[in-house]
């Protein structure tokens, strides 16, 4: 019913936008202006993934548009967990009960891109994807731009598919795969096909995650293990004014409480399903380390991670746990970076290691490792959170990492080369919309390079172009 309150909310808020639009209600961006964007996404959870691919969209659109011509404002649900992200951005407060917000911040801008990569499902939330959808809408009912940037679209519930149909039409979303293109266009939302942009973001040096690792035990020659766990069986959270009345008075629903009136997905069956889960990844991981001599770690890339990865840890017995909490996603990727094998099931735990050409296998809920994988060519190194043969199967994939590690880096690095230039390309759309939607904005002149619309981008990063293009 909350769902339905705050779907219902937003729609209202982009109707009551377009009409005020239609009689004059407003500011429209004039030439000589700075173009005001608002960045909508997850931000301020510590959400490792999130807060990169923001971080790596500003900076190429800054690049792109010009610094001295634009102004950039980021959400933020806590300033202290995005503190020191997204420099030259103003951050502002998004709350947890979002639509008067939207209604009241949008509106200021002169356009809206939104950030988050699960940006039209269900699968997470219904509210993530309300807010998503009320963000472009409210800036597309005002004539403004209205664009997803590096977005993916997944099974939506009914009433949400067709709030993204009906107020996402005059918007324009970037995907980061075909499947998703698929998905819009049959809402008839305009697409064009992307990328994540998370792959030209530059962590602190190698030195750092090295250094890190050795307080931590490792002795500098030993092959680094890392595992980035979820629990996949939590989602989707629901808003639930009835739990969080109950849970005020009584305590009721603590296990499950995520914040406010939202709620994660709980039950027995879901209990014994991420049982079997992190069960089946701590059985392979120490079956595959009694028989290969290796240096394990967890790593909680979002804040609720850290439980998972403390479960598989405390199985394992002595495995040091390395969370967001602790260490910004400088530092993480960083860590990341430094190690020799990866099993993850964050997206993002993956992409962001791609560039450090680390053999990386996955354990999915979801289409987006599944997308990756099979970009990589790499289907043997994939697997599912629900699958009763999980611990076999990873066991096996760990020793493909362990064995032919410098043919899946080969792989990987092939990806890495052919998604900096649709991130490019991305950046080609984005300008050409923002010249469509404000034709007197001034863009850069002459003749420019693929290269030209990515950020500036890391020697290592140019050592693989230069190796793979």
């Amino acid at each position: 019913m909350m769902d339905f309150i705050l779907e219902a909310w937003v729609s209202s808020s982009i109707e009551r936008a377009k009409a005020g639009w239609m009689l004059g209600e407003g500011k429209r961006w004039h030439p000589g202006d700075k173009l005001k964007l608002l960045f909508a996404g997850y931000n301020g959870t510590r959400n490792m993934g999130s807060d990169v691919r923001v971080e790596e969209m500003l900076r190429q659109i800054r690049h792109i548009l010009g610094a001295e011509r634009v102004e950039f404002s980021v959400m933020s649900q806590n300033f202290d967990f995005s503190r020191g992200y997204f420099a030259g951005t103003t951050q502002v407060h998004l709350p947890d009960i979002f639509p008067p917000f939207l209604a009241n911040e949008v509106p200021k801008h002169d356009g809206v891109v939104a950030c988050e990569g699960s940006m039209f499902k269900s699968k997470f939330a219904n509210a993530l994807a309300t807010m998503m959808i009320g963000s472009l809408g409210i800036a597309a009912a005002q004539n403004k731009l209205s664009v997803g940037y590096g977005a993916e679209a997944g099974q939506m519930d009914p009433l949400v598919a067709r709030m993204c149909g009906r107020y996402c039409r005059n918007s324009f979303v970037i995907t980061r795969n075909e499947e998703s293109r698929t998905v819009l266009r049959e809402l008839g939302v305009p697409t064009e096909l992307g990328t994540d942009t998370a792959w030209t973001f530059e962590p602190k040096p190698p030195e750092y995650g090295q250094s890190v690792l050795r307080t931590l035990g490792w002795d500098g020659r030993t092959p680094v293990l890392v595992v980035c766990p979820i629990n996949p069986f939590e989602w989707p959270v629901r808003a639930s004014v009835a739990k969080y009345a109950l849970h005020t008075l009584t305590g009721a629903y603590k296990d499950s409480h995520y914040r406010t009136v939202y709620f994660h997905n709980s039950g027995p069956a879901a209990d014994e399903a991420y049982r079997k889960y992190w069960t089946a990844i701590a059985n392979a991981v120490d079956a595959f380390r009694k028989k290969k001599n290796v240096f394990v770690i967890l790593v909680a890339t979002e804040r609720l991670d850290a439980r998972p990865a403390q479960k598989i840890a405390d199985k394992l017995v002595g495995v040091p746990v390395l969370t967001s909490d602790d260490y910004n996603m400088y530092e993480l990727v960083s860590i990341l970076r430094a190690c020799h094998m990866m099993v993850s099931s964050r997206y993002h735990g993956i992409v962001t290691s791609m560039p450090g050409l680390v053999p990386s296998a996955g354990i999915t809920m979801d289409e987006r490792i599944r997308n990756l994988m099979r970009e990589r060519g790499h289907q043997d190194l994939l697997m599912t959170v629900d699958d009763p043969e999980l611990e076999g199967k990873l066991l096996v994939a760990l020793e493909k990492l362990s064995c032919v590690g410098e043919r899946i880096a080969d792989g990987i690095a092939r990806t890495v080369v052919r998604n900096l230039k649709v991130m490019a390309r991305m950046g080609v759309y984005f300008e050409e919309e923002v010249q469509r939607r404000y034709p007197e904005f001034e863009t850069r002149r002459g003749e420019w390079s693929w290269e030209d619309y990515l950020p500036p981008m890391s020697c290592g990063l140019k050592e693989l172009l230069a190796a793979y293009s």
